[in-house]
């Protein structure tokens, strides 16, 4: 098999070439060669509102979370810096203020 990616939006394997775009026969998402060639190779995260997120930048809470074997609460508006990036479920490491280390998913947060 010839050297094409997977496909970006369902994964497939068995995306194919067509003039200058790739297709997936499984999901039909076409994108063109240039933009595959020109993406990153990593760990991509994104907040709630798209925006992407990488290591050592803030982020603001936007939902109120509770703190799981606690009696605390990480409120609306909360403001942490310096976060880190991790593979996983819950996708960002980070210190909050007041509360400590904590794993925070990124639909919960927005970039500040």
């Amino acid at each position: 098999m010839s050297d094409t990616p997977k496909c970006p939006h369902c994964g497939s394997e068995y995306v194919y070439e067509d003039a200058a775009l790739f297709v997936c026969p499984e999901c039909a998402h076409e994108w063109p060669m240039a933009q595959a060639q020109e993406e990153p190779q990593g760990l991509m995260v994104k907040d709630a509102n798209g925006n992407l997120l990488a290591d050592g930048d803030s982020i603001t809470v936007i939902k109120d979370l509770k703190v799981k074997g606690s009696s605390s609460v990480v409120k609306v508006g909360t403001r942490v810096k310096n976060i880190r990036l991790v593979e996983g479920d819950h996708d960002i490491d980070c210190k909050i203020p007041g509360i400590g280390a904590m794993k925070l998913k990124s639909q919960f947060v927005k970039k500040s």
